[in-house]
């Protein structure tokens, strides 16, 4: 196969039919990350599936523990799968064959019946299926260079990061007033059977096929990036000298020789893949504890907390979309400074004020600047990355972010503590944001046309 530039992969397929057809697969996505993994299919498993789970480690337990070696698998193999995809030319492969494992993973969570018997078949899928979800994004997000100008990849990021916000809202919507809403032995406007936890098991399938639907256009639109020389060396057959084996070798021995090639001559980029790490976790805190937040703090019903998390859900898509068009005229650092910054006050005032009113007030405001947050650290490091190397520079990206993922939970829990209060939880949280936003500062800018 014939090699070309790396320069030639930028603006590849950009168009506006490309650009929908990229972020409708985020809108997919959301299937995972909303109904499964967050909302309905974990809490199923650890509230009803494991309910009378012998011996004395909990359901929630098990969870997190298969979650996390999913994690453990996903930190180990995104940056040499990331670069694997880009040397190979195989990047819309990949992310063929990653997203339809996840789809057909999420299919096969219909056969966890209500018996805790089927647990350990439950964690397995939710665990595989994390693991692949999560290395999808690795060729995903490479492919925002190829769908983008560099004029236009600030906006791009942030639309595709507001599709899948949306996304998670409707599919959300659809399943709860069809399939779970109500009381009694059926549920929902569907009026689907509980028994055997039948109601929950169909809304895995809808959430496969939710996926599979909104995925399709990308691999019908944009081509497959072609191989370039930006990174020799880096593809290395299985079929080749110590086979498969071999190959994973030379993978990690590429991946470090970059790394130190990275740290001697563009130190920008080691320094926002540390800063990023941190500041992605204090992020994904402000989600995570959010709903706790709401009930146990500030006396938001049970029954309005999924309403405040649609809510919460449009601010941060119409925050993202607003971001990528400030991404594109100031740079993305600029951006993230300032949603940093505001998130940092917003989260203060939330510290000491109290009541339902204020939550929604200042808890909505915190929320618009997390999607522009998101969306601008995506377009940073695209900006940055040497073109034809954007995989592997997003599978550091994926890692070095579970290497500090326990930093928000630990504090949260630290100050919740150590002060016998939930509250106090906000400053943990705070605390992370900080230390992203002060780990940022002195890492140069990309122009907001690089």
């Amino acid at each position: 196969m014939t090699e070309v530039p790396g320069q030639a992969t930028i603006g590849q397929a950009a168009g506006r039919g490309p650009v929908l057809a990229w972020g409708s697969w985020d809108c997919g996505g959301a299937a995972f990350n909303a109904v499964i993994l967050t909302f309905v299919f974990s809490v199923y498993l650890t509230d009803k599936v494991g309910e009378h789970l012998p011996g004395g480690i909990s359901p929630s337990a098990w969870l997190g523990w298969a979650l996390g070696l999913a994690g453990l698998v996903v930190a180990l193999t995104a940056p040499v799968s990331g670069q694997w995809f880009d040397a190979s030319a195989k990047r819309k492969l990949s992310l063929g064959v990653l997203t339809s494992l996840t789809v057909l993973l999420m299919a096969a969570m219909f056969f966890v019946r209500q018996d805790y018997h089927y647990l350990w078949f439950g964690l397995l899928l939710l665990a595989l299926g994390s693991a692949t979800f999560e290395l999808s994004h690795v060729p995903y997000n490479a492919m925002l260079r190829q769908v983008s100008t560099p004029a236009t990849v600030g906006r791009v990021s942030g639309f595709g990061w507001s599709m899948g916000y949306f996304g998670g809202i409707v599919l959300l919507l659809i399943c709860y007033f069809g399939f779970i809403s109500g009381k009694g032995d059926t549920r929902g406007l569907l009026g689907m059977p509980i028994d055997d936890g039948l109601n929950i098991r169909l809304v895995a399938v809808v959430a496969a096929v939710w996926f599979a639907a909104f995925a399709l256009p990308l691999f019908f639109t944009i081509p497959e990036v072609p191989r370039t020389d930006a990174d020799p060396g880096a593809a290395v057959s299985p079929r080749g000298r110590g086979g498969f084996l071999g190959a994973i070798v030379n993978s990690y021995r590429v991946l470090f020789r970059d790394v130190r090639e990275l740290w001697r001559v563009d130190r920008r980029t080691v320094g926002f893949l540390m800063a990023s790490a941190v500041f992605r976790d204090g992020l994904a805190g402000v989600f995570t504890f959010g709903a706790i937040l709401a009930v146990r703090v500030y006396g938001i019903a049970d029954a309005d907390v999924l309403l405040f998390g649609i809510a919460a859900n449009v601010f941060a898509a119409l925050g993202a979309l607003t971001g990528g068009r400030l991404d594109d005229r100031i740079g993305p650092k600029a951006v993230i400074v300032g949603s940093l910054i505001a998130m940092i006050i917003f989260g203060a005032v939330l510290l000491v004020v109290s009541g339902p009113l204020m939550f929604w007030i200042f808890g909505l405001l915190l929320t618009v600047f997390v999607g522009p947050a998101q969306a601008s650290a995506r377009s940073f490091l695209t900006r940055v990355a040497p073109p034809g190397r954007e995989g592997q520079l997003f599978g550091l990206y994926a890692t070095t972010g579970r290497a500090v993922s326990f930093l928000a939970p630990m504090l949260f829990g630290f100050f919740v503590w150590a002060f016998d209060s939930e509250r106090a939880g906000i400053l943990g949280i705070l605390l992370v944001l900080i230390a992203g936003l002060l780990a940022l500062l002195p890492v140069r800018s990309p122009s907001a046309a690089a």
